[in-house]
């Protein structure tokens, strides 16, 4: 096919480089004739353009939207009006993450998210993950692909997949420097580069951290070294190679009961206290991923990962886990014509096999004591999948696909062979829906999506209070997702709503002493919502040539139930908010010079607990943050106040059956304000 037979049937899909929500600027319109600076890592607007070809709600989300504002800058701070996520902070870096209720019965680390860097996988091979290891000063973006959205990447999780990409040297040349301070004693420096000498590129960014923390028992340390390295073999073939290095020393406040997260915030909990918790990773990361552009219709791409991580996690007892995990992968995608039809086609493959030497001790102070516990845990996963759009209208293209894999998991217990065991799951996923291009800058879509989650190790192996291994069914769900979005004038919009049914979620239930819980699959479940995002230009030129007025926001609803549980019969599912609205109005001066006032509202507590009995507070917090840019942009300051009313109010919490008076509870920041500074030569 020639390039201008394939530019004329790409057009369509090409003149909707709408701005990602959430941007405060608009990106210029998609240029297709623009060379790509990297074979490996696309821009920003190609990363769009990709992942709005697919009928379901996707996200980019920009580095311009997050690395403006100085602070503890987390999961909650990147994707905050990205809708349908609800990531909150619990304490110093780490963070709880659902989108559309995935894994919400999961009270430490993550589970039912496919987690990517640079497109290469970052979850351990069970499926579980952990944000704290990655630096938010790192990216360029965020792509987040939202529920059964990911099938594209061979994700079978309810939630999908979120992909953080770092620069490469050939976007980002050059030295820059970073500074910042603030409240509870934080403080962070930044040292990054970049730059091309002739078929390589380099890029290096290393990160410190300090902090003291909001709450008692709270202060942590951290160093994270990011480097990535390319090769540009020809015009159509380019190598990448990733290395990372983090190392973590966080102390642990611990949950509090309702009363004292609301009227003693900034206490620790008494265990955590008299135990000394603590969590410290330190991790290595070894990647590569490979381009191959075969011709005008066809790119391929492959690569694989090794990451090992040291955990010692002082806790009820002295955890002290290796895990190594490898990854490979493999990706096509061929677009072009079938019955001169345009007919674009990708597939791929997944494989992740990882080992845990678990072992556990007496904690003693954060000592390790005797040993009480020692096992060597493997999860294997492989998926592949193939995900086709057939253009029956120049505007009109319906979408077809289907995964399948496996996976097995298994527990050696090195102390009592009777509590070993091992599982095998497998499974297929269809995919159909529809994206239509109602005009240049508008899409509308519908699909219907299956998904398969096997248990993660921590679900199956139980070491309190039941212990052995528990063999659980995976999660299967059915999702129904309807949604538009686009640009219209001065506005940029994103419309989604979406109905899950849920067969055998994995869920908390009842242990067999009093208040314990342990994770077992529910009968049928029902998680269903509305994700709303929008920017508008409201004023032009208020005070002098140049000037204007932004506003963006967004909201989620949500609507998770047991459907006619024996026990819990239509109760809410605990865990996460049903109302979630954060609101800015940025103005922006001609001279580089702007401030945003800003809202986070959640109009109504969410239950912990699967009774129903008890909720979280509701709450509205203001903000305000502000800049300027000087030099042409080499230099910047930026300031952010944060909860300005110093409101009292719980951030996350740990979900049980019964909530009774247990300490669940993570209460959030109080008044608190940073600044920072950039310098780039």
């Amino acid at each position: 096919m020639s390039k201008l037979r394939r530019a004329a049937l790409c057009a369509p899909l090409f003149a909707f480089a709408a701005p990602a929500f959430g941007q405060t600027t608009v990106l210029p319109e998609m240029q297709v004739t623009a060379p790509t600076p990297s074979l490996t890592v696309p821009t920003n607007a190609e990363a769009q353009v990709r992942l709005w070809s697919s009928p379901g709600a996707n996200t980019v989300v920009p580095a311009s939207d997050f690395l403006d504002r100085p602070g503890t800058l987390g999961i909650r701070d990147m994707l905050e009006y990205t809708p349908g996520v609800f990531a909150q902070p619990k304490w110093g870096e780490d963070s709880r993450l659902s989108i559309r209720g995935s894994g919400i019965a999961r009270n430490f680390h993550m589970r039912g998210v496919l987690t990517m860097q640079d497109g290469i996988p970052i979850s351990q091979a069970d499926g579980s993950g952990d944000l704290q290891e990655l630096d938010p000063l790192t990216f360029q973006r965020v792509e987040i692909l939202r529920g059964g959205n990911a099938f594209s990447l061979g994700a079978n999780t309810l939630g999908g997949a979120i992909n953080f990409v770092t620069p490469t040297g050939r976007n980002t040349q050059g030295v820059n420097l970073r500074v910042e301070g603030g409240s509870y004693g934080f403080a962070r420096g930044q040292i990054s580069g970049g730059g091309v000498y002739g078929p390589m590129d380099g890029w290096i960014s290393g990160t410190m951290a300090t902090q003291d923390g909001y709450r008692d028992h709270s202060q942590g340390n951290s160093g994270r070294l990011n480097l990535n390295i390319g090769y540009r073999l020809s015009d159509d073939v380019e190598t990448r190679f990733y290395f990372t290095h983090n190392s973590i020393q966080q102390y642990i406040p611990g949950s509090l009961t309702r009363s004292q997260a609301l009227n003693s915030p900034r206490m620790a909990n008494a265990t955590n206290l008299a135990m000394n918790y603590q969590r410290n990773i330190d991790s290595y990361r070894l990647g590569s991923r490979t381009t191959v552009r075969v011709n005008a219709e066809t790119t391929l791409e492959f690569g694989g990962s090794w990451v090992t991580r040291q955990l010692n996690h002082p806790i009820f007892q002295y955890i002290d886990n290796q895990t190594n995990d490898f990854n490979l992968f493999a990706r096509g995608t061929w677009d072009g014509t079938v019955g001169g039809l345009r007919n674009r086609l990708t597939g791929g493959f997944n494989y992740a096999y990882g080992t845990t030497d678990n072992r556990r001790f007496v904690n003693l102070f954060a000592n390790r004591g005797a040993q009480t516990y020692s096992s060597l845990d493997k999860a294997e996963t492989v998926s592949g999948y193939f995900e086709n759009s057939l253009y029956v209208l120049p505007r009109l293209a319906i979408v077809t696909g289907l995964s399948g894999g496996g996976a097995t998991r298994s527990s050696d217990n090195r102390l009592n062979a009777a509590q070993s065991g091992s599982g095998r799951w497998n499974w297929i996923n269809p995919r159909a829906g529809l994206l239509w291009q109602a005009t240049p800058t508008v899409q509308a879509y519908g699909n219907v999506t299956w998904s398969t989650e096997p248990p993660t190790l921590s679900d199956l192996v139980s070491l309190v209070p039941l212990g052995g291994f528990s063999l659980l069914k995976p999660q299967r769900a059915t999702t129904l997702e309807i949604g538009t979005r686009g640009t219209a004038g001065r506005f940029g919009f994103e419309v989604a709503a979406y109905r899950s049914w849920i067969d055998k979620e994995i869920q908390l239930f009842m242990g067999p002493t009093s208040g314990s819980s342990y994770a077992q699959n529910a009968d049928r479940t029902i998680h269903q919502g509305v994700e709303l995002a929008g920017t508008v230009e409201a004023a032009r030129n208020i005070f002098a040539a140049g000037d204007g007025v932004t506003l963006r926001g967004a909201y989620t609803f949500s609507d998770f139930a047991f459907d006619g549980d024996r026990t819990y019969r239509n109760n809410q599912l605990p865990g996460v908010p049903r109302h979630v609205l954060r609101a800015e109005a940025r103005y922006r001066h001609a001279g580089g010079f702007w401030v945003a006032p800003n809202v986070d509202y959640v109009p109504e507590g969410f239950f912990v607990d699967n009774a129903n009995t008890v909720r979280t507070n509701s709450y509205a917090l203001i903000g305000l943050r502000a800049g300027a840019d000087f030099l042409d942009g080499r230099l910047g300051v930026f300031l952010e106040a944060r909860n300005l009313a110093d409101r009292r109010y719980i951030s996350s919490a740990s979900v049980a059956p019964v909530a009774g008076n247990q300490a669940l509870f993570e209460p959030g920041f109080g008044r608190s304000a940073y600044a920072g500074a950039r310098y780039r030569f």
